[in-house]
């Protein structure tokens, strides 16, 4: 199948992030959210992403303007084009709204189109069987996408070889690279990073050491580009709550147990760089 056009479900980071790649690559995308401020913040975003990457050289005015034409906001998913080639859905990590999300879609979309999630650890399989489970399967991008270069590719029991090949020969048109991964909780990229931070985030609530000394750490013994609770704080801790969640359950081990200090923050909203506080403070 060709992929012509396509439609975001999502305006947060991820979905914004993905909506650029997409649009600066020539296709036509809608990214739909319920919020029209969710909408215009994600659009602001978008643009001074863009114009970051002129200042880098990467690319020009023209292919700016190119990509903001091909940029479409739309509110509500009955606004999406009932012939969109591929759907990316970008919500927060809770599987019941996801799912109830691809159960609306499989009524409002063509039956060949693709459905592909950016959830960043729950069971692709589980979601798949809401919707189309040969035309459904997982793109894992990393966050910042304009920038991070991995596509984690995740196939569902179901998914089909072609959906596979199609996904990944677009992953590569994106200038993303393509690793193809099995359907286990968290994939590769969070099977193994969350256990990390949350192992971290255990050492300072032990008093093992303080955020900016673990992080230094990370930074400078095992030249990561920032420390783990620097990484936290950039993902939202709710989300590496969810995640640890997700592992713990899918697992049935406890020694994926989220940390009670991650909880705690949770509780406290006190959620990361995106509510200007969490192990660090934000301007």
């Amino acid at each position: 199948m060709k992929i012509k056009t396509v439609a975001v479900i999502g305006s947060g980071t991820m979905g914004s992030g993905i909506a650029h790649v997409f649009a600066i690559k020539g296709f036509p995308v809608t990214l739909i959210d319920n919020s029209e401020n969710a909408l215009q913040k994600a659009r602001k975003n978008i643009e001074n992403n863009l114009d970051r990457q002129i200042k880098k050289g990467i690319i020009d005015e023209t292919l700016k303007n190119s990509a903001l034409q091909n940029l479409e906001l739309k509110i509500g998913l009955k606004n999406i084009s009932k012939d969109t080639d591929l759907i990316v859905e970008a919500i927060f990590e809770d599987k019941n709204l996801k799912s109830l999300l691809f159960s609306e879609l499989n009524n409002l979309i063509k039956e060949n189109s693709i459905f592909a999630s950016n959830t960043s650890a729950i069971s692709i399989t589980e979601l798949s069987t809401f919707s189309r489970p040969e035309n459904f399967i997982g793109m894992h991008f990393m966050n910042p996408v304009p920038i991070m270069k991995l596509v984690e590719i995740v196939k569902g029991y179901s998914t089909s070889l072609e959906t596979i090949e199609t996904i990944k020969e677009l992953t590569l048109f994106l200038d993303k690279t393509p690793v193809i991964v099995n359907d286990f909780p968290g994939f590769v990229s969070n099977r193994i990073l969350m256990p990390m931070i949350n192992e971290a985030i255990y050492a300072l609530m032990e008093g093992v050491s303080s955020a900016e000394e673990i992080d230094t750490v990370f930074k400078l013994g095992m030249n990561h580009p920032m420390g783990p609770l620097t990484l936290a704080d950039f993902i939202g801790l709710d989300v590496c709550l969810a995640i640890m969640n997700v592992l713990y359950e899918g697992f049935n081990d406890s020694k994926y147990r989220a940390c009670p200090l991650l909880k705690k923050m949770v509780a406290a909203k006190k959620l990361g760089k995106k509510v200007g506080e969490g192990f660090y403070k934000y301007e």
